[in-house]
């Protein structure tokens, strides 16, 4: 059963423990609050400054599961806090695996001093869960699919505008890194996983990735210099860098360009779009 004053009050006491610092944001002369801001916190959570509000104030609906990891990620709670989160909404807990989808606090302040870069917290299995301004102004909201098509490497193959972001030319070997990326997590989690269950999709569904899972390559996946596009800024030349937390399994994705070079002006410039579409989002 959902204990909506114990849940608005574990809400509001964690949102005063948190500073602006702690989330990449800038402390203003005029502050007062202590902690952050409702609406600072809502942005954080990808949710509405009102509907946060009135989970604050005991007189919310019971959130879901999805809303609930999306406020444990914007809070930046401990797996402890999250479960308890859970708990005071009427929800079970989820399972802890070695695999959480749970972002922890560290690699969240890690992504939060990247707010003007591209950057991306992703699982195993290519699911984006959580994203910078400026990821999401290059890549669009990648956290909003379900099911399958969470996995980049799914949408690859069957929804063709997540190939926007590359120029054509590029397609056929992006097409062979996430086949090799689907096939190292097969190899990993077995036939009988998610992973497994992927693969038989998109065996049924996608000829060209049929082809290449037939062909059976095996080597490194993506290369670390990629060439990607925006309709507003043109196509960059990119440094991937990889950031790994083995005990969640997830991997920080930064892409960063040489300064001095076109393509940095560029990622300049689409960090000011990201950080436009966030004000206009709030």
């Amino acid at each position: 059963m959902m204990d909506r004053a114990q849940l608005a009050d574990f809400l509001r006491r964690r949102r005063e423990a948190l500073q602006p610092e702690d989330v990449g944001l800038r402390r203003g002369p005029r502050r007062r609050t202590s902690g952050l801001r409702r609406e600072e916190v809502a942005a954080l959570c990808d949710m509405s400054s009102d509907y946060y509000s009135r989970l604050e104030q005991a007189r919310g609906p019971q959130p879901s599961e999805q809303m609930l990891a999306a406020i444990a990620r914007g809070l930046r709670l401990t797996l402890d806090e999250r479960d308890h989160l859970f708990r005071l909404a009427g929800h079970t807990a989820p399972t802890r695996t070695l695999r959480s989808e749970h972002v922890s606090p560290g690699l969240m302040r890690v992504l939060d001093r990247l707010a003007d870069t591209p950057a991306q917290v992703m699982t195993e299995f290519g699911e984006t869960l959580a994203q910078t301004p400026a990821a999401r102004a290059l890549f669009g909201d990648e956290t909003r699919f379900d099911g399958y098509m969470r996995s980049v490497g799914y949408r690859w193959f069957l929804d063709p505008s997540a190939r926007d972001v590359y120029p054509v030319e590029d397609h056929p070997m992006h097409s062979r890194a996430f086949t090799a990326d689907i096939r190292t997590a097969y190899a990993k989690f077995g036939a009988s996983s998610r992973a497994g269950a992927m693969v038989d999709a998109l065996l049924a569904e996608s000829p060209e990735f049929a082809q290449l899972w037939e062909a059976h390559e095996v080597r490194s996946t993506h290369p670390r210099e990629k060439r990607l596009q925006h309709p507003e800024v043109g196509v960059m030349d990119l440094h991937c860098q990889f950031l790994v937390d083995p005990e969640q399994g997830q991997t920080l994705l930064v892409l960063t360009a040489t300064p001095g070079t076109e393509s940095y002006d560029r990622l300049q410039l689409l960090s000011v779009i990201g950080t436009q579409q966030l004000a206009a989002g709030r």
